[in-house]
């Protein structure tokens, strides 16, 4: 028998933006596995299929049923909020399918359905903070040695990326927002802009736009991401800019490019460009 499993990004939870391919998917499937809070965002998807849900830490399990399942012949998709391939449940289904010794060319076909993650959802609510290059890390040492985070923060820091700061508290784990923020004064200045973003694009979301030095001192939770601008990023209207850097190059009013500046293409004509 031959089954398929659709590793299915869901998006931040609002069906509004979930991918075209990600309701295909959803659409076509006969069995859909999840986390019951994730299962409940899409339930007008589901119209009547079958289901598993299951609660928090029980992700081997989901993933087991789900490949079990598609092995066994069914249409499957498992669902995870976000991005299934970030902090999700990607690379665990990929892990046991290695385990089962799966190949590529078997007769289960295993697909990868894309879903705008957490970072890019709760950049879009406060303007643009991920303007420049930037880098995402959890903060769950859960699965993760405190000190390789702690390593990884430090370069991260020391790049000038701005950072998206997953899972950051919970109610027993709250000294590593503390830890970070620590290693992050230590080579930004203390007014960095951080905005803090819970439960984006779902009925409870709430934005909180704070600063480097302060920003712990606001209420949030494992749900919230956590986004620090780099150097160069600034606070305008209330929204987070991190800028590309065209303000250096070029005269934002013209177009033209800036005396002293290496000869190109002007502004209008990259912008141009990107148009057509």
């Amino acid at each position: 028998m031959s089954g398929t499993l659709d590793v299915v990004g869901i998006g931040p939870g609002s069906l509004s933006l979930m991918t075209p391919m990600a309701k295909i998917a959803i659409s076509n499937a006969d069995f859909v596995v999840g986390y019951k809070p994730y299962l409940d965002m899409i339930s007008p998807l589901l119209g009547g299929k079958e289901t598993s849900a299951s609660g928090m830490t029980r992700e081997v399990d989901r993933a087991a049923v789900a490949v079990d399942a598609a092995l066994a012949g069914r249409n499957v998709a498992i669902i995870s909020s976000g991005d299934a391939g970030m902090y999700a449940m990607g690379p665990l289904v990929y892990e046991l399918l290695a385990q089962k010794e799966w190949k590529n060319d078997d007769t289960v076909k295993v697909t990868m359905i894309p879903g705008i993650t957490a970072a890019n959802a709760c950049a879009s609510l406060v303007g643009v903070p991920l303007g420049h290059d930037s880098c995402t890390i959890s903060l769950s040492d859960l699965l993760t040695p405190m000190s390789l985070i702690e390593k990884r923060i430090e370069a991260a820091a020391v790049a000038d990326f701005a950072i998206t700061f997953y899972n950051p508290r919970s109610r027993r784990r709250t000294e590593q927002i503390l830890t970070a923020q620590k290693i992050l004064l230590k080579h930004r200045h203390a007014d960095t802009p951080v905005a803090i973003v819970d439960n984006a694009y779902r009925p409870e979301q709430s934005i909180q736009i704070s600063k480097l030095s302060e920003f712990t001192d606001c209420e949030f939770g494992m749900t919230a991401a956590v986004i620090v601008g780099n150097s160069q990023s600034y606070e305008f209207e209330n929204l987070i800019i991190t800028p590309r850097g065209y303000s250096k190059k070029y005269d934002l009013e013209t177009g033209s490019i800036k005396a002293g500046q290496k000869r190109g293409r002007s502004l209008n004509e990259v912008q141009l460009e990107k148009v057509v």
